[in-house]
């Protein structure tokens, strides 16, 4: 490694960095600019079932072929995630949290739930999005047996949900 100038401020910088740890100028060196930020793994040695107890995959590996980073773990966070307990981009598992879920328990842009759905798009038994569709179901379009909804507000739906969530639920769409 050897000290060069920056080109913008003038002070000693290395050779390899990416941007001037000073003014913060980049340099053109230390990245490729087709992958602006590497590729994070992280696995614990613990396992659960034969899989890690935490598994962290961001960004792909081009070496392998990859685009995005795949988590498989009791915790999986991730470009795609797998687990138990699932966060990413694409998120799969028991409670799955992501831009778009699927599992027990999902909370996402889209959400697919079993029991419990919260989401722009969400569907469950229980469901609460702006498309909502469920058995239970509160949003701004809501789809199901009982419903709270911009058209309408079943009385089971709002006793259901005011148990969950409290008195506001009695006032959801302006209604009393």
């Amino acid at each position: 490694m050897a000290l060069i100038p920056c080109n913008e401020c003038g002070k000693s910088i290395s050779d390899k960095a990416a941007a001037c740890p000073q003014c913060g100028a980049p340099t053109g060196r230390g990245t490729n600019p087709a992958t602006p930020f590497r590729a994070y793994r992280w696995r614990t040695k613990a396992e659960l079932f034969g899989l890690p107890l935490v598994d962290v995959a961001i960004g792909g590996d081009p070496a392998a072929g990859t685009m995005r980073g795949v988590a498989k773990g009791i915790i999986a966070l991730g470009d795609v995630a797998v687990g138990v307990l699932a966060v990413g981009g694409a998120a799969f598992g028991g409670i799955a949290l992501g831009g778009f879920s699927l599992g027990l328990v999902s909370l996402g842009g889209a959400a697919l739930g079993i029991l419990l759905g919260l989401g722009g798009f969400a569907t469950g038994y229980v469901a609460i999005g702006g498309l909502a569709i469920g058995y239970y179901a509160m949003g701004g379009l809501a789809i199901g047996a009982h419903v709270i909804g911009g058209a309408s507000q079943d009385p089971e739906a709002v006793e259901f949900f005011r148990r969950f969530l409290g008195s506001a639920v009695a006032n959801f769409g302006g209604r009393r």
